[in-house]
């Protein structure tokens, strides 16, 4: 386990370079996520523990479409550039979208790639992520705000090969209250009806072929972190939920990223909570097509 208590940042991205012998680290880094948006600033380092930075990566101009709610940027190489993938909260219908940004190098600038979000216009949609499937095809599973549709979603939709647009629909892939270890709330805006959260999907495949999907929810309002299985390795699914969360300690929007020296690492943020938020990396190891944090 590695754990920085002197950085705050929460949806932790790391971007392994072994040539350099660096990590990159990006994240939601405004010290309040919930207002006025700044943008995204990244860290480098070599062991996970000290970080160089924080060195910014975006910046909108003055005619960007959002000012507010900067979130979970996660970083892909991609064709030979790199591309951003980030949720903003739009200015003129004030829902959530992730857009894509591009850049010619990790640490930017990145500037707009999509015509804003490439989420439906007009969905409440946060924290895609990119998943290529065998074919080539890029999607982007992303999800349906709780508050939008009570109970959470995460859906998937076919990219173009640019990155910059949606081909076709949005297809659901489960709602939150399909998995078994979720639990509902009542919220006070929203205090007629039960909600369920989906946050943070992150796809990857296990070694026997299945994909895995990491993605957050809360038990008894605590953030904790499932996965679900596609055995036939579709993004499409079906997807099978494990019956127990992997983390429940207050952490979670998770990814998955080998270190340098192979390695496999879970990186999440605890607490769920502003501005005490951290990054957080815990071995894991795969067990019958399965992850599992690595306790020994």
């Amino acid at each position: 386990m590695v754990e920085n208590k002197n950085l705050q940042i929460r949806d932790p991205y790391v971007v392994p370079v072994k040539s350099e012998g660096k990590y990159y680290l990006f994240g939601s880094t405004d010290q309040n996520i919930w207002g006025k948006g700044t943008g995204f600033d990244a860290y480098v380092g070599a062991d996970l523990q000290t970080w160089e930075g924080p060195f910014p990566v975006f910046r909108p101009d003055p005619q960007f479409y959002s000012d507010t709610n900067f979130w979970a940027p996660e970083v892909y190489a991609y064709n030979g550039k790199y591309y951003m993938f980030a949720t903003f909260r739009r200015k003129d219908n004030h829902l959530l979208g992730t857009a894509v940004l591009k850049s010619d190098q990790l640490l930017g600038p990145f500037v707009p790639h999509s015509d804003g979000p490439v989420t439906p216009q007009d969905w409440s949609s946060l924290d895609g992520t990119l998943f290529v499937d065998d074919n080539g095809d890029p999607w982007m599973v992303f999800c349906h705000e709780w508050q939008q549709v009570a109970d959470g979603e995460v859906c998937a939709v076919r990219l173009d090969a640019e990155l910059r647009c949606a081909i076709g629909e949005p297809v659901r892939l489960f709602s939150a209250s399909e998995a078994p270890w979720p639990t509902s709330f009542r919220a006070e805006k929203y205090n007629n009806q039960d909600n369920y959260v989906t946050d943070g999907p992150f796809l990857l495949r296990s070694s026997e072929g299945g994909l895995l999907m990491l993605w957050a929810s809360f038990i008894d309002n605590t953030y904790a972190l499932g996965i679900a299985k596609s055995p036939s390795g579709s993004v499409l699914g079906p997807w099978e939920h494990e019956e127990q969360a992997l983390y429940r300690n207050d952490g979670g929007h998770a990814m998955v990223f080998r270190t340098l020296e192979g390695t496999l690492m879970l990186a999440i943020h605890t607490p769920n909570k502003t501005p005490n938020e951290r990054p957080l990396f815990l071995p894991i190891k795969e067990e019958n097509g399965m992850l599992r944090i690595d306790h020994s």
